[in-house]
């Protein structure tokens, strides 16, 4: 058994900065202690997946990053895993608990998980090993998990056992009051725009120094026909975590962060909602494009026709929030908010359909996380 600090000093010296995950007994006494240390940056995410993400914009935007979760979560965690961390080729150390190991007596329903674990780590190509068991072991450990990671640029795993660290209590910061707002109601109720539309106003609103995350589908295509920079991250895959993404990079950068959202992969991830409201990043802005469709596997209807997506990111703790169905009301929204402290939350409806001819990002995923994060580290 070993205390939290004698995982985390070291491992801060590597540059391990930034943690998010969603907690296990087995790491109460791992997190608690990076909730509590001045040093260490924590976000509590809704989700396992939610936490991934978040931690691939943290990356992205220059920190060294951890993601902490119980061997269960690994199921919610499989599809950023391997649809963004694996083809954007970015790496995080995860620490994964593991309930349910062979020969220990625990829940049933951590049986089967706490047997396939180390397969299913292996079968996504995620190396890993047993969290150190004593101090002297900590160093030989990280340097593996960080030679890796710097070889593959991809995650690599600590399995943590039962008792591997002692509880050493919590102090945690009480949090934050809800705050104030009002939904500015800009809709005209008339035929709503396309979503190139959208997209051409939001890129001759956003100033040369904004960041753009776009949702997987045809967001980001029709984005990348539009207009190849930079800035811009087209979210290939990992539905329903470009918010998550977003808000880990908007939680380190000063730049502005916009994040292009779509109805079904916010539906997909509502947590994330509270996870924004809870963090507060001031330089967020979330503009969902809501069509009402699936519009990249065949148009089949979501449900978003019967969700109230501004008032929920009202409750969420959205500081402002708009709502409309017309370019002019998303160009007042984009005036208001890029003049304004955030996280802002803008709701358009868009009609269903895409440009033609589209295209497809001709740019190497791993090519458009590398020009990302050069540019969020540039002046």
């Amino acid at each position: 058994m070993i205390t939290a600090d004698e995982f985390l000093v070291p491992a801060h010296e590597r540059g391990f900065d930034f943690y998010t995950g969603v907690p296990c007994s087995f790491l109460t006494p791992i997190i608690n202690r990076v909730i509590s240390h001045p040093r260490l940056d924590y976000v509590g995410a809704a989700s396992e997946g939610e936490a991934v993400a978040i931690a691939a914009g943290a990356w992205l935007a220059g920190r060294k990053t951890v993601v902490m979760c119980q061997n269960s979560g690994l199921g919610n965690a499989v599809n950023p895993l391997t649809s963004l961390n694996y083809p954007f080729r970015i790496p995080t150390l995860l620490i994964v608990t593991w309930r349910g190991q062979p020969g220990l007596t625990d829940e049933p329903q951590h049986e089967l998980m706490g047997e396939i674990s180390p397969d299913l780590l292996a079968l996504m190509r995620i190396p890993y090993g047993r969290f150190p068991g004593t101090a002297d072991e900590v160093a030989d450990a990280l340097e593996q998990a960080t030679t890796e990671m710097d070889r593959s640029g991809l995650p690599y795993a600590f399995l943590v056992e039962k008792g591997a660290v002692r509880d050493d209590g919590l102090d945690e910061p009480a949090p934050g009051d809800a705050v104030e707002s009002e939904i500015e109601d800009r809709r005209a109720h008339g035929a709503p725009p396309l979503r190139v539309e959208a997209l051409e106003r939001v890129l001759a609103a956003a100033p040369d120094s904004a960041v753009i995350v776009a949702t997987t589908g045809k967001t980001g295509r029709e984005l990348f026909t539009l207009a190849d920079r930079a800035q811009h991250l087209y979210q290939v895959g990992s539905m329903g975590g470009a918010s998550g993404c977003a808000l880990g990079v908007a939680l380190n950068t000063k730049r502005p962060v916009v994040v292009l959202d779509g109805d079904g992969a916010a539906l997909m991830k509502l947590g994330t909602f509270a996870t924004i409201g809870a963090y507060q990043p001031d330089n967020l802005i979330h503009l969902l494009l809501d069509n009402g469709v699936h519009d990249s596997t065949g148009g089949q209807r979501t449900v978003s026709a019967t969700v109230d997506f501004a008032g929920l990111a009202q409750a969420a703790n959205y500081p402002s929030t708009w709502q409309t169905d017309s370019l002019d009301g998303l160009d007042a929204a984009l005036r208001a908010v890029l003049a304004a402290p955030g996280p802002h939350f803008i709701h358009l409806r868009i009609a269903p359909g895409s440009m033609s001819p589209l295209g497809r990002p001709t740019v190497a995923p791993v090519e458009v996380a590398q020009r990302f994060k050069a540019f969020l580290a540039g002046n």
